[in-house]
């Protein structure tokens, strides 16, 4: 009892009092304290930064989605369609509808084909989809998939087929190199555009005119303000701004003289350009083999691409653009007309032909085509007989530093400035070239070879063309054009696309080209010209040059027999021509393999091109 008295007398109330009162005030005060911040915060939110908060605000309940635009059509200068629009189905799967996608899977894999690749896709694409959203599983269903897809909807919650505008191109193969494909969107493609221009879409041109003109076939992405919830669902749509179609482009190219052109090499592969030589027109750009472009639209499977990528034929590979080939024989023509303008030459001047030429000090015979010899030749004859000794001693007299600067004029040695990528310049040789390339002098030996268009000379069958097609106009260049006319989207207004003139190569006679223009019709229609064989029924006036390009050397005084050497290791076989010789309208280059003589496989070819385009073409202007 003692005890407790002592410490209930010891208690101190005022005290603890004031310590009560003391704490409760510091509460109260902090607590203001706090409500004065929150109002502060609240009037700069609410007062100070209303706009901007009511901004994002509205931004998280708005949201701007990109409508695509339907891409440009292409057609041929007839107007025969060669790249469209279709619709096209997909299989969507929304992973949020669909209970077990494991069996659902499992359910379309029964229904059709699904392969391992698609179920890749797909499962690398949900990871990146939300799951309200459809995931594409299989792109480009046929009639029949789609079928058999719809009947079984009702069993296939979260299933559906979306129906969209894909590329199609109706003529398949046909011109496939000339007007390119179309193909999915990739990251290297993504470094390079603009994502405003691009939001919503899903391929770009890849190659050919549909890569060159891009800009022009893709449009004017459109835009939708649409209201979402917080989950991103699309509740309404607010606004929208449609988007501008593409334009339609009509090409130069003829599909009559396309189809006839690539039919023509059978079993051979090799290239054909042909031209306009009044405008630089292109009326047929071909390489063998093709491919269907249609099959890079949605992408390939890998063992189609690698069967593809890996065929020693090279499918994918454009040969009009970027073969480089020896010009072979079809070069005599110019270095003939250099030989007349360099005065190293008269057409008159004759030399004599035993089959072989030699080098001052040089026990190697450079022989001739023709082992006894062409006799007494003149610049005529050597044309039409093809020559080689006439030739030997022409290049001889001009010099390889003479020559380069001369056949330069006519855009050897350099890109055409065609309107679509790829092109290669080819190689026109020359002392300082070699000097530069390989440290070392140039020697005679490879001015004589040089002068049948071999050696270390290359050109592209595209610049073969242009070449012939420069000569046939007396020395008035063009550069080759696919485009002939641009249409806008409403398909009333066309815009033409003018002619690109080139630098004209100098003359110095007329008289020096007839001359050669008129040994090149001999070609064809003397007896001994080395294309006769095409001259049969001719109706117009043709002149040409044959060619035949070594594709392997072959040892001193040693034959050549065709029929024991490999198809791959023969000359590759060539020719030019232009018609009608008065006023040309269509020139041509070919270049064929592995041919043998362009007089008995390149010529042909040609011949029936031409034929095609003066007798069968019911008119040479594009439609419009």
């Amino acid at each position: 009892m003692s005890l407790n008295r002592n410490s209930l007398a010891l208690k101190d109330h005022i005290r603890e009092t004031q310590i009560f009162n003391r704490r409760l005030l510091i509460a109260a005060i902090f607590t203001i304290l706090l409500l004065l911040l929150l109002l502060l915060r609240l009037a700069y939110l609410q007062i100070l930064h209303q706009e901007h908060f009511v901004s994002l605000s509205e931004n998280n309940r708005v949201t701007i989605l990109p409508i695509p635009p339907t891409r440009g059509l292409i057609y041929d200068r007839n107007g025969v369609l060669l790249a469209q629009n279709l619709p096209s189905f997909s299989l969507e799967l929304v992973p949020e509808h669909i209970p077990d996608l494991d069996a659902t899977l499992a359910e379309l894999q029964k229904l059709i084909s699904i392969s391992e690749e698609d179920l890749a896709r797909f499962q690398k694409f949900r990871k990146r989809k939300r799951r309200f959203e459809g995931i594409p599983l299989r792109f480009r269903l046929t009639d029949e998939e789609v079928a058999r897809v719809s009947t079984n909807l009702y069993r296939l919650p979260g299933v559906e087929i979306r129906a969209e505008l894909a590329r199609h191109y109706p003529l398949g193969k046909l011109a496939s190199h000339a007007v390119g494909y179309v193909g999915r969107i990739n990251e290297e493609d993504l470094r390079k555009l603009n994502p405003s221009s691009y939001s919503g879409t899903s391929h770009i041109g890849k190659v050919g005119v549909e890569r060159a003109y891009e800009d022009i076939l893709h449009g004017t992405v459109g835009f939708q303000q649409v209201e979402t919830n917080a989950q991103g669902r699309i509740l309404n749509v607010l606004e929208r701004t449609l988007p501008v179609p593409g334009k339609n482009l009509f090409l130069n190219l003829d599909t009559r003289v396309q189809a006839v052109a690539e039919k023509a090499f059978g079993e051979d592969n090799g290239a054909l350009v042909a031209l306009d030589p009044q405008n630089g027109a292109v009326l047929a750009l071909v390489s063998i083999p093709t491919y269907d472009p249609n099959l890079f639209v949605n992408g390939l499977d890998s063992k189609t691409f690698q069967t593809l990528r890996d065929s020693p034929d090279r499918p994918l590979f454009n040969r009009a653009l970027r073969g480089q080939y020896p010009p072979g024989s079809t070069l005599k023509p110019f270095i003939g007309l250099a030989g007349l303008e360099l005065d190293e030459i008269t057409p008159g001047e004759k030399l004599n032909c035993p089959g072989f030429y030699m080098l001052k000090n040089d026990p190697r015979r450079y022989r001739d085509w023709k082992k006894t010899g062409h006799g007494d030749t003149d610049l005529s004859k050597a044309i039409i007989e093809s020559c080689d000794v006439y030739f030997y001693s022409l290049s001889m007299a001009l010099g390889i530093d003479r020559l380069h600067q001369y056949l330069s004029a006519f855009g050897l040695g350099k890109r055409t400035g065609i309107d679509i990528q790829g092109e290669l310049s080819g190689l026109l040789p020359s002392s300082a070239w070699k000097r530069r390339t390989y440290n070392t002098v140039w020697y005679p030996g490879e001015t004589l070879i040089a002068g049948i268009g071999q050696g270390f000379m290359l050109t592209t069958p595209l610049q073969l063309a242009s070449i012939t097609a420069t000569l046939s106009r007396y020395g008035k260049r063009y550069k080759p054009r696919m485009i002939y006319a641009i249409q806008d989207a409403d398909e009333k207004n066309y815009h033409l696309i003018k002619p690109q003139a080139s630098d004209t190569v100098p003359i110095a006679r007329k008289s020096n080209w007839q001359t050669i223009i008129t040994a090149m019709k001999n070609v064809i229609t003397n007896p001994h010209g080395t294309a006769r064989r095409i001259s049969r029924n001719l109706s117009y006036t043709l002149a040409g040059k044959t060619g035949t390009a070594q594709v392997f050397g072959i040892k001193q005084d040693e034959e050549y027999k065709e029929e024991d050497v490999s198809k791959k290791l023969r000359d590759h076989a060539l020719f030019i021509g232009f018609a009608p010789v008065e006023e040309p309208q269509i020139a041509v280059a070919v270049v064929v393999e592995n041919g043998g003589h362009g007089a008995t496989t390149a010529a042909p070819i040609v011949r029936k091109v031409i034929d095609t385009y003066m007798l069968e073409s019911k008119h040479h202007e594009p439609a419009q």
